[in-house]
């Protein structure tokens, strides 16, 4: 039985070429991935951007409106002069808007008194060095 000892013809690429195409290989493919995920980050900046605008534009005619709804209900008080007069209408308005801020202040002044620092993560940190002292 005779034995054959394999050694590398001119086709067949050696393994030190191998692994350095492999890794040319890999690094193109990555430098491709990136170069992917700026393309979809720039796209997707861009849409956000538009999103960002256009509601920022609704929540200015949403506040234009509301003038014009303050208007409105200010001349539904007075009645063509049937009801109180124009000036107290307004006022009454402008009160109302004066309570609904306040309640809202007075709440929100609630809601951050009770935000709280990580306490859990602060007590966890605080027991590290102790820990590795020990360790």
């Amino acid at each position: 039985m005779a034995t054959e000892t394999t050694t590398p013809t001119a086709a067949e690429p050696t393994i030190g070429q191998l692994v350095a195409s492999a890794s040319r290989d890999i690094s193109t493919l990555v430098s491709k991935e990136i170069e992917l995920a700026k393309s979809e980050l720039k796209v997707s900046a861009i849409k956000g951007g538009l999103g960002a605008a256009l509601l920022i534009v609704a929540g200015f005619i949403l506040l234009l409106s509301l003038i014009i709804l303050s208007i409105t209900i200010a001349f539904f008080i007075n009645w063509e002069g049937h009801g109180l007069s124009l000036m107290w209408s307004f006022l009454i308005v402008f009160g109302g808007y004066v309570v609904i801020a306040g309640l809202l202040g007075f709440i929100g002044v609630k809601k951050l008194m009770k935000v709280r620092g990580p306490q859990k993560a602060i007590a966890q940190a605080q027991q590290i060095p102790g820990a590795l002292k020990r360790g």
